[in-house]
């Protein structure tokens, strides 16, 4: 099994025909994603990639069956789109666009309070890589060769740092179950608690990475859930070691505040050691620790190394 998305999962793209949209939708489908159709304004009734083109996301839904999005629209349209593909229906959006205003995002998660939680759509990003189970199907723009089948779940809030906690699990034969990017903006759809009780929940995750950054209150926060809740082990990272106070990073998040992480000269043990996790100090070692623990499983690709 997996998370959030499977190879029966019928989705579409919002902002289909545009030059992005289109790249990774046909990578999309190429790696086994059931594309079913997609979304821009205007140009509905025309096909686009042998799929069908609507000018709304409830008549995708209603044509399609469709039951998650990956979302193309530029910053000053997403929050609108977010909102549309909720009102549609949909369980699942993931959207990539970044540069979205955080009031409008803060807009977005207002919205989605007037549905029940159990009907709730659950929005990952923006500002994120997507998601991926692998070897099933791809909601994203990630490189999906590096990702094989296995047993552990990835949870990242940096797109690269998740494509290399992967391709290190990839060289030692530990495979992946679901990998989730959920974006590095300061207030994003959906957070590390909301995927880790979906790792907690799955019976072929048997184990669990979890890779933050510096800023905001989240990593401490799922640190917290993990201590009390979590059985099964979280190997973690937190990017910013090194970094000045105040200084702001790559992500519109990334960036130590009062309130935020504290700032000790090893942030990851402030955060996870004192839940019980397992952290790391550099990410070029993220898979060697759970594999030296006997956490993490082979995968299909070969027999884990046996180096800590």
């Amino acid at each position: 099994m997996s998370i959030l998305i499977d190879e029966k999962t019928r989705v579409i793209v919002q902002g289909f025909t545009g030059d992005k949209a289109s790249f990774h939708a046909k990578e999309m489908i190429a790696y086994g994603t059931c594309v079913v159709g997609g979304v821009t304004p205007g140009k509905g009734g025309q096909t686009h990639l042998d799929r069908p083109v609507f000018d709304t996301v409830k008549e995708a839904v209603e044509a399609t069956g469709a039951e998650a999005s990956l979302a193309f629209v530029p910053p000053p349209y997403a929050g609108d789109a977010l909102m549309e593909a909720a009102d549609a229906g949909l369980r699942l959006v993931c959207i990539i666009t970044d540069g979205i205003p955080a009031q409008d995002m803060m807009r977005v998660k207002r919205y989605l309070m007037r549905y029940p939680r159990e009907s709730r759509t659950m929005v990952v990003g923006p500002n994120c890589a997507g998601i991926i189970s692998a070897g099933r199907a791809m909601l994203g723009i990630m490189p999906g060769n590096i990702y094989v089948r296995g047993n552990v779940g990835v949870v990242s809030r940096s797109g690269t740092l998740g494509y290399e906690a992967a391709a290190q699990m990839k060289a030692l034969g530990i495979g992946v179950t679901t990998s989730v990017g959920i974006g590095g903006d300061p207030i994003n759809g959906s957070s590390f608690l909301d995927h880790l009780a979906l790792f907690e929940k799955d019976p072929d995750t048997q184990a669990v990475i979890m890779i933050g950054e510096i800023g905001g209150p989240q990593e401490a926060e799922a640190s917290a859930w993990i201590k009390a809740n979590m059985k099964k082990p979280v190997v973690g990272y937190v990017a910013g070691l090194t970094a000045p106070k105040g200084r702001r990073m790559g992500h519109a998040g990334a960036i130590i505040s009062a309130r935020a992480i504290p700032r000790p000269r090893r942030p990851t043990s402030c955060v996870l050691r004192p839940a019980g996790g397992a952290e790391r100090r550099r990410a070029r070692i993220i898979g060697r620790k759970g594999a030296g623990e006997g956490h993490l499983n082979r995968g299909r690709s070969g027999s884990p190394d046996s180096r800590t």
